[in-house]
C-alpha cells in the first residue's frame, strides 16, 4: 500500500467539544487536509515540542523517548493506519538495530512521540479519500465575501439541521467557506454529510 506523507499544519481548539483540539495534517504534495480531534493533554504535548519548549520535568512522551534511547531503539515513522467508525488508529514503527517492531497507538500519542524523534508521519490513500478534506484556494473575492456575510447571518437552526436541509451545492459552498476560515472540524462535519449522500 502506497504511503502518503503528512505534515502538521495546525492545532486549534475544538469548537464543539470543550477541552478538545483539532490537529490538522496536510498531504505533503497535495491540497488535502486530515483533521483529527485530540485531547488537551496530547495537544499540549504536541505544541510544546513544536515550539521547542523544555518543561521542568519530562512529560510522558519525553519519557518514552528517554526510555527508547536508554534501551537503544529508535522510532522510524508514524503511520495513521486505519479509520473505523470515525476513530483513527495509528502505528509507531520502531527499530532496535536488528528488527523492526510496530506498536499500536492513538494518533495523538503517536504524533507527539514522532515529532520528538523527528520522523515522518504517513497515512494511506483510503484514509485520505474517506476522511480527507480538499482545500481550495481559488475562490473569487466576491464569492468569499458572500460566504462570510452568509456565515454571519443569525440562524435559529442547529448546525446539524442546516447540513441536513442544505442542497449539495450549498454544502459545497459551506465546505469551501469552512476551509477558507481554517475551521477544519466544521469542514469535517460538512464532509461527513456529503459522504452520506454519495
Amino acid at each position: 500500500m502506497d504511503k502518503i506523507k503528512l505534515e502538521i499544519l495546525g492545532l486549534s481548539p475544538s469548537q464543539s467539544q470543550s477541552g478538545s483540539f483539532a490537529l490538522v495534517l496536510g498531504e505533503e504534495y497535495g491540497n488535502r487536509r486530515l483533521p483529527i480531534i485530540i485531547g488537551m493533554f496530547e495537544a499540549q504535548a504536541i505544541a510544546i515540542e513544536i515550539e521547542k519548549i523544555v518543561p521542568n520535568r519530562p512529560m510522558t512522551h519525553d519519557l518514552f523517548k528517554q526510555f527508547a534511547e536508554q534501551f537503544k531503539f529508535t522510532v522510524r515513522e508514524i503511520m495513521i493506519s486505519d479509520l473505523r467508525e470515525g476513530i483513527f488508529f495509528a502505528k509507531i514503527v520502531c527499530f532496535d538495530g536488528v528488527r523492526e517492531s510496530v506498536i499500536d497507538a492513538r494518533p495523538s500519542d503517536a504524533i507527539a512521540i514522532g515529532i520528538r524523534f523527528d520522523v515522518p508521519i504517513y497515512t494511506n490513500e483510503s484514509i485520505l479519500s474517506e476522511a480527507g478534506i480538499t482545500a481550495s484556494g481559488n475562490e473569487e473575492e466576491e464569492e468569499q465575501e458572500e460566504l462570510v456575510r452568509s456565515s454571519n447571518r443569525p440562524s435559529t437552526r442547529s448546525f446539524g439541521d442546516q447540513l441536513k436541509n442544505a442542497s449539495s451545492e450549498e454544502l459545497q459552498k459551506m465546505l469551501e467557506e469552512a476551509l477558507g476560515n481554517e475551521e477544519y472540524e466544521r469542514a469535517a462535519k460538512i464532509r461527513d454529510e456529503m459522504s452520506k449522500r454519495n
